[in-house]
């Protein structure tokens, strides 16, 4: 029978991904209480007394990407590593990419150029006092990116940003003035954006990046997208959070449905489909990729 499956599914014949190309794996290093989708009913200035379950969670997936064997990137909030210190310089150790998240997970509308300006280089030095490595990356909250933040993110020392999801049906996340939609794309010398892929389908453009479409989709289903992005583009991107492998995470109430649904639909099988995901695909870190694509240009 398990030979049966096995011929049936090619995809459970290449453990690990061997013989594909690489894909990229990151993680937005956050809590429970700091996502966008429960903002309504909890206020900022409460998160000093909620429960930090960040760095238990992100300690799972850290021994998840040990046993595949893989290497990741980071997008760690500076809120978070004042906090938990150890848990950044533990990631830094185990070989894992640290990128900035930002300091307080602001949406890039939500504030002036010259906060952003402050942002970005307060939460880089701190990474980089953490960890002693540079600190390359950049990845919005929300995915909120705007043009004006480009120029700021390479004068301030970053090489990339990974934020831009093309995603017509969601507008809390931002637009870039750029032709190309996917993969990685260059915008300026020197500065690239790593852009969350979508899937092409009857015309229309569909999620496939991770997060809550991960946990929507059957992992099938994902596997099966994420090779056919892989055939189309040559590249994926795979992002989530540490409070998605978390379903005894305390529970909101009074936010809407559809945020509700967001943020609390499939939980209890992220872990799961996780580890199918690292046994089906090989995945490397973003600056590792970048590194490769910007040699060859």
């Amino acid at each position: 029978m398990r030979e049966e499956e096995n011929k049936s599914d090619p995809m459970k014949s290449t453990p690990h991904g061997k013989g594909r190309p690489p894909c990229m794996f990151s993680v937005d290093v956050e809590d429970w209480f700091q996502v966008e989708n429960l903002k309504g009913q909890i206020d900022r200035s409460s998160w000093d007394d909620r429960q930090l379950r960040v760095e238990a969670n992100t300690d799972r997936i850290l021994q998840m990407l040990s046993d595949h064997q893989t290497k990741a990137t980071f997008f760690v909030l500076g809120w978070i590593a004042k906090r938990c210190p150890a848990l950044i310089q533990r990631i830094a150790a185990e070989g894992h990419e640290i990128a900035s998240h930002g300091m307080n997970h602001h949406l890039l509308g939500e504030r002036s150029q010259q906060d952003f300006q402050n942002d970005i280089v307060s939460s880089r030095a701190l990474l980089e006092d953490l960890t002693g490595v540079a600190v390359i990356g950049y990845r919005a909250p929300s995915f909120s990116i705007t043009d004006w933040a480009i120029p700021m993110l390479s004068k301030a020392g970053f090489l990339y940003d990974s934020s831009f999801f093309y995603n017509p049906y969601h507008s809390r996340y931002g637009t870039l003035t750029t032709q190309n939609k996917q993969g990685i794309i260059p915008l300026q010398e020197r500065f690239h954006e790593i852009a969350i892929p979508s899937l092409s389908f009857m015309g229309r453009s569909i999620p496939w990046g991770g997060g809550g479409y991960f946990r929507l989709y059957p992992i099938g289903i994902f596997c099966a997208g994420v090779t056919r992005i892989m055939k189309a583009q040559g590249e994926f991107l795979f992002y989530m959070h540490p409070w998605e492998i978390d379903p005894g995470q305390p529970r909101i109430n009074g936010i809407k449905k559809s945020y509700a649904f967001r943020h609390y639909y499939g939980l209890a099988k992220t872990e799961e489909k996780l580890k199918r995901l690292l046994e089906t695909f090989r995945f490397v870190p973003i600056q590792t990729r970048l590194k490769t694509e910007t040699q060859r240009q």
